[in-house]
């Protein structure tokens, strides 16, 4: 398998069809937005940790081919850890498959297969059938675990990796 381009975030269009959720939807103040500029994505903003808050995060719509043994994404970011998150399943109560990962200022492309995946409801694991990339409907990008303050990572793409490492 040849490694595919599923999103290109130099491309305005796949940022603009983008959208951010943050911890306001459970009462807190954070932050972000996402914004295009030549090089990729810009996702950036505050998080708070006050009113039980703590997180921010940008999703997409994605499309992942059949038999996809991994994900390639290319980002730099401002050293903090991030968890790429992945949805099979739109409705509310259903649970995120998350992989952390350290955003170095330098770009990088990082590989993730499906066990790097964990499933988590409510930032809680949760026990859910085993990730097939194929059933991934929804692709984000989330920061939480206590890190407060300011954040900034720019998303360049994400590609299906065939089995040779990059």
């Amino acid at each position: 398998m040849t490694h595919a381009q599923l999103l290109d975030f130099t491309n305005s269009h796949t940022v603009n069809e983008m959208w951010v959720v943050n911890d306001g939807v459970m009462g807190g103040v954070s932050q972000s937005r996402i914004s295009n500029d030549s090089e990729g994505a810009v996702f950036e903003g505050f998080v708070s940790l006050d009113n039980g808050g703590g997180f921010a995060s940008v999703r997409s719509s994605i499309v992942i081919p059949v038999e996809t043994p991994a994900l390639n994404v290319t980002i730099r970011g401002d050293e903090k850890r991030y968890k790429l998150v992945l949805r099979t399943d739109t409705s509310p109560r259903s649970p995120l498959y998350q992989a952390e990962f350290f955003a170095t200022r330098e770009w990088k492309t990082h590989r993730f297969v499906s066990s790097d995946f964990k499933a988590s409801f409510r930032g809680r694991p949760v026990d859910a059938p085993a990730l097939d990339f194929s059933a991934t409907k929804e692709i984000g990008v989330l920061i939480a675990n206590q890190q407060s303050g300011t954040f900034r990572l720019q998303l360049k793409n994400v590609q299906s990796a065939g089995d040779a490492p990059r």
